[in-house]
């Protein structure tokens, strides 16, 4: 708000030179009632609210000596025992709503690519959503201009906002919500609007790029129960308990979860019917355990306070396997989800393709931190004190110590 203070000083002391003149203002310098209507309008329509207050969900913290290209994710491994399905809920940490990493130029290149090549399946809306649209960008820009403030700013007076790492910058009120969200965040943002007539929330707006196996375009107008149809034991186990957390959630206890999956290769946009979903259909016994990954999709939910939607968001990322033999506790963990896990859940999962190279290391890789002394060898797998993380992870993420 600084310059638009700057420029009403400026605008109030050069009219009381002209105040006791017989001159007609206006008419000696034109641009002066048009520098008039551009503060006003400065004013009403490009100052972001103060989400924070509007929320009672506290700011982030600044970055200032961010460096994106040389960030990493915080290493979620949100692997739980006894595996039952349910929301699993944590309350959202205010620093952690949208995370940067080095990913994130090819992400956002990716993206784009997605669009030009899905379309709808990609970014669509219904009519209502527009209002909500704009909240969610004017919220996520107020964030990360906060948490990156040397990797984006955002001008009150033109409207204009800047992107450092991409050396972009564009007039919020000139490009899509959705396009804007597509090209400078990489997260996907799924906005829920409650029916008047059902008082079910049904998603009306949404950017999703992290589909395997699904598109947006199965789920438009959708409430949650057909949304989530395919998902074991939702109808029966989870459905009514969702629909009573949206209805109720406020606005100051936004929460986060993850999810997991096991892939070949780092698939982020994947349908049914591309030629690559056929790797998941086969156990390729020449499958190096360097091809296979551990996808989280990093989620949060949280309601906007004037339009009173719900925005769920979510990231994907990408972890070499490997990388679980120097995680104490992880591969013993994961092991006992796999082999022992309910099977309807597995089979939705769908870690079947990659098992037979999967089951094998983690066994060696829990054998050896046992012998090492890394994990005791009487040790009971249970979901970890320090879920969604493991113990010491913060030595290998010293950012995030």
């Amino acid at each position: 708000m600084l310059d638009v203070a700057a420029a009403l000083v400026a605008v109030v002391l050069f009219t009381a030179v002209f105040a006791r003149s017989t001159v007609n203002t206006f008419a000696v310098i034109p641009s002066l009632r048009d520098l008039y209507q551009r503060l006003g309008q400065a004013l009403s329509s490009k100052s972001l609210p103060d989400y924070a207050e509007l929320t009672g969900f506290p700011a982030p913290i600044p970055i200032y000596d961010f460096d994106v290209d040389s960030a990493k994710p915080r290493p979620y491994r949100p692997f739980r025992w006894e595996y039952h399905q349910n929301m699993s809920l944590k309350k959202l940490e205010p620093d952690w709503w949208i995370e940067l990493e080095s990913t994130y130029r090819e992400r956002i290149a990716q993206r784009k690519k997605l669009y030009v090549e899905h379309g709808k399946l990609v970014i669509d809306e219904l009519p209502g959503s527009q209002e909500a649209q704009r909240e969610l960008v004017e919220m996520v820009i107020q964030y990360i201009c906060q948490r990156y403030p040397n990797q984006f700013q955002y001008n009150n007076w033109t409207g204009v906002f800047s992107n450092n790492i991409l050396g972009i910058e564009v007039d919020i009120n000139t490009v899509h919500p959705l396009v804007f969200l597509l090209d400078h965040v990489p997260e996907d943002f799924l906005i829920t609007q409650e029916d008047p007539e059902t008082g079910l929330y049904v998603l009306r707006a949404a950017v999703s790029c992290s589909a395997v196996g699904w598109n947006i375009g199965q789920k438009m107008g959708r409430p949650l129960h057909q949304i989530h149809g395919p998902v074991p034991d939702y109808k029966e186990k989870m459905a009514f308990s969702m629909d009573r957390f949206f209805s109720k959630m406020p606005c100051d206890k936004p929460i986060q979860r993850g999810s997991w999956g096991l892939e070949v290769g780092e698939p982020l946009f994947l349908q049914t019917d591309e030629a690559e979903w056929s790797v998941r259909q086969a156990q390729d016994q020449d499958l190096p355990l360097s091809n296979i990954y551990m996808r989280v999709d990093w989620q949060t939910l949280r309601r906007m306070p004037k339009s009173r939607a719900i925005v769920f968001n979510f990231k994907a990322l990408f972890t070499p396997l490997t990388d679980f033999q120097r995680e104490p506790y992880v591969p013993k963990l994961l092991l006992k989800v796999l082999t022992e896990g309910k099977k309807s859940i597995m089979e939705y999962k769908g870690t079947w393709h990659i098992e037979h190279k999967v089951i094998p290391a983690l066994r060696e890789w829990a054998k050896e931190q046992g012998d090492k002394g890394l994990v005791p060898k009487d040790w009971k797998e249970r979901t970890l004190d320090e879920d969604p993380f493991y113990p010491g992870w913060k030595d290998h993420y010293p950012m995030h110590a």
